[in-house]
């Protein structure tokens, strides 16, 4: 029987929770990790129309790209839209868990997604983010305490590589101590030197997550004093970041390349800055609202960039420093990612019912 916090743990790993903005509110916002999953809704945003849908289709999660508690809340009733939307999902115990900005910049992502469909080229992040530091743990342990340790140290998030999670070494060897008289040793005796049997264990650790791993480890080690060492890794290349950056197969006038982003993207409307015969080859990508990367679209040398809206003095700016915009509307830069999203998670959990919102639309209708 699956259960949330098997959903939560898949969406951890398609959308890294540590790659969220630091004023975004992400994770399972709603609901029991222990409850059992046959349904799964996922959604560009949580309104009372889509969480009417997911309670009468007997979904017993959404996955809800736009937080659905964002902003703090004093009070929860029918006297707010918000209280009018979370209250029907509390009293069918549908759970929600959003991961809104990790899952823009992740790798196979909304800024991913986008750029796979607009058929570009040599594609890699905008605003590229520096690695994380990893660390190696490395302890030594007897075999009565190997799965415990392991186990340990992969619930405090040791252990992950890629898309892989639990992984380690183990290495079986011979370990030594000698105890003084006020030791009080799980194997063998004080006052004399033992050999003991152990396993070296390893595992790699990201530095944010070493004090709390080791402090797991410790709490399931049997010995008084473990043994372990911590070393610092060289950091990976950046592969990750805001934003996407590539290119076109081949050039096109700015007002054919916006037909192409409306049509591709089956949006409502399309709005444009910049003259619409001018060439473009190098497009940048921000899904949603990403007016903050019209500088770093201009530092890669991008022609245009695609994102869902910018306030108008953005637009100046970007005008200001030749820069083109193709603003086809917030949904409709992030609705192919929620889209795609179901089907990776139905692809990993092919005995659930997973499908994503079918009543969601743009509020924005072109007239």
């Amino acid at each position: 029987m699956l259960v949330v916090a098997d959903l939560v743990q898949a969406m951890q790993e398609i959308a890294p929770p540590e790659l969220a903005a630091d004023w975004d509110n992400v994770g399972l916002l709603l609901g029991d990790p222990a409850d059992a999953v046959q349904r799964v809704m996922t959604c560009l945003t949580v309104t009372p129309a889509s969480a009417a849908e997911a309670v009468d289709a007997g979904a017993q999660l959404i996955v809800s790209h736009h937080p659905v508690l964002f902003r703090p809340t004093k009070r929860i009733s029918t006297a707010t839209a918000e209280g009018r939307t979370v209250l029907p999902l509390l009293r069918a115990g549908v759970a929600v868990y959003s991961p809104h900005t990790a899952f823009d910049d992740a790798a196979g992502g909304i800024n991913d997604v986008l750029a796979a469909k607009l058929g570009l080229m040599q594609v890699a992040p905008l605003r590229a983010t520096p690695a994380t530091q990893p660390c190696k743990i490395v302890v030594f342990v007897p075999d009565a305490d190997l799965g415990r340790v392991s186990d340990a140290l992969f619930v405090a998030g040791a252990g992950r590589i890629g898309q892989y999670r639990e992984c380690s070494f183990r290495l079986a060897g011979t370990g030594t101590f000698f105890g003084s008289d006020a030791t009080n040793p799980s194997v063998g005796q004080k006052g004399q030197r033992e050999e003991v049997k152990e396993w070296r264990l390893e595992a790699i650790c990201p530095e944010a997550m070493v004090d709390v791993a080791v402090a797991a480890m410790r709490q399931a080690h049997s010995y008084e004093e473990p043994a372990y060492d911590v070393y610092p890794l060289r950091p990976a290349r950046a592969v990750v970041g805001a934003g996407r950056s590539g290119l076109l197969a081949q050039p096109a006038t700015l007002a054919k390349f916006a037909d192409q982003v409306k049509q591709a993207l089956a949006a409502n409307c399309m709005q444009i800055v910049g003259e619409p015969g001018r060439p473009v080859r190098r497009v940048a990508i921000a899904c949603g609202a990403a007016g903050e990367v019209i500088g770093d679209a201009v530092r890669a040398e991008a022609d245009v960039l695609v994102t869902g809206e910018v306030r108008f003095h953005d637009c100046l700016a970007a005008q200001a420093q030749g820069l083109a915009l193709a603003l086809p509307g917030h949904y409709a830069t992030e609705r192919c990612g929620i889209e795609s999203l179901a089907g990776r998670l139905q692809q990993r959990f092919p005995t659930l019912e997973i499908w994503a919102s079918r009543h969601e639309a743009d509020p924005l209708q072109s007239r």
